[in-house]
């Protein structure tokens, strides 16, 4: 029988550099889309999925992640005495009472393998997700839900994926793939960031992974790599050889919150689909001049 996902990871220890200076004392995780910060709405698509335990990994100056998902006594009982209901609601609800969030310090930022690997006492012997909060999808179903299922299903780690133009996969983890079924398919290769012209496909890897237990074997003895770092990737096509690995095409938008414009396309999608303010931003919008 197939473990239940109980488990999610959330990498957010990075610097967030490109952001600067906007992230010199915010976390890039924080940065909010309308009225939510990143993190926020990761750990509401793995929430989506019936996961209850939230693993951060976390650094030095991520505190402000932390301090979101903690009770806010001061300012609850000051909206609470102002009779504003609906904010109070909303805070009050940022979690469920099931889940159970729990932060690691990332000692070092030696790469998105470490980062996982730093998650191994919590998750121990269990299937788990991975969420990067730099990568929003934007869909009617949870992209982790999606993948839970199909986890479920088939009983093996997969890697959510889409198509990038092919002058852009030196950006991404890489995978060449067999046919394997409706929307899945078999990896069999997988290259960290490779030039276009070496490039096994323009199939790219973005930050949504299910995986079993044993990447944390292929984690720890695997080599680091460039600059010392712990891939993830690496870790990945070692596991190739013992486990099948599959890749999702996941239902839904995905927008790269880690680039500038990736993340004003994400805030402009949002604004025009907010309950609040949709319809006048739209008009507002209207108003501009090409």
């Amino acid at each position: 029988m197939v473990k239940k996902i109980r488990t999610a990871v959330f990498p957010v220890a990075g610097f967030g550099s490109r952001f600067l200076p906007a992230t010199k004392a915010s976390p890039k995780e924080m940065l909010p889309l309308v009225d939510k910060p990143l993190i926020q709405y990761a750990v509401e698509e793995a929430v989506a999925a019936g996961i209850t335990e939230l693993v951060f990994i976390t650094g030095r100056h991520k505190r402000a992640i932390e301090d979101h998902f903690d009770k806010a006594y001061e300012i609850e009982n000051e909206l609470a005495a102002r009779g504003k209901t609906e904010l109070l609601e909303a805070l009050r609800s940022l979690l469920p009472r099931t889940c159970t969030c729990i932060y690691i310090r990332q000692p070092e930022q030696l790469g998105l393998g470490h980062a996982v690997l730093c998650a191994r006492p919590v998750v121990r012997e269990e299937p788990f997700a991975v969420l990067l909060a730099d990568d929003f999808i934007d869909g009617e179903k949870s992209v982790v839900h999606q993948m839970v299922d199909e986890y479920e299903r088939y009983g093996c780690s997969l890697l959510g994926v889409h198509e990038v133009p092919r002058a852009q996969t030196g950006s991404y983890g890489i995978v060449r793939t067999s046919p394997f079924a409706e929307r899945l398919e078999q990896i069999t290769a997988i290259v960290e960031k490779p030039k276009p012209e070496a490039a096994p496909s323009n199939l790219a890897v973005i930050g949504r992974y299910v995986l079993t237990p044993r990447i944390f074997e292929h984690l720890e003895h695997g080599k680091p790599g460039a600059g010392g770092e712990i891939q993830l990737t690496d870790a990945i096509a070692s596991l190739l050889s013992e486990e099948r690995v599959l890749a999702y095409r996941f239902h839904g938008t995905r927008y790269d919150c880690g680039s500038k414009i990736g993340y004003m396309q994400a805030a402009v999608a949002l604004g025009l689909k907010h309950g609040e303010i949709g319809k006048e931003f739209a008009n507002y919008l209207r108003t501009l001049k090409a």
